[in-house]
């Protein structure tokens, strides 16, 4: 392969990460999850025997 001059290639790469660091991470993080996490009631519940015949 011929080996290419790495003073515009750098540059370009630089410039596009910098882009991508700075624009992309607002807008992904903008975007509302419609699972919204609830918190479950925390008292204990009686829990009673199941009448099953075992035999």
């Amino acid at each position: 392969m011929p080996q290419l001059n790495p003073a515009p290639w750098f540059t370009i790469l630089i410039f596009s990460w910098l882009i991508f660091l700075t624009v992309l991470p607002p807008k992904i993080m903008a975007h509302s999850y419609p699972n919204v996490l609830t918190h479950q009631n925390t008292k204990k519940t009686k829990t009673e025997a199941w009448p099953w015949p075992w035999h």
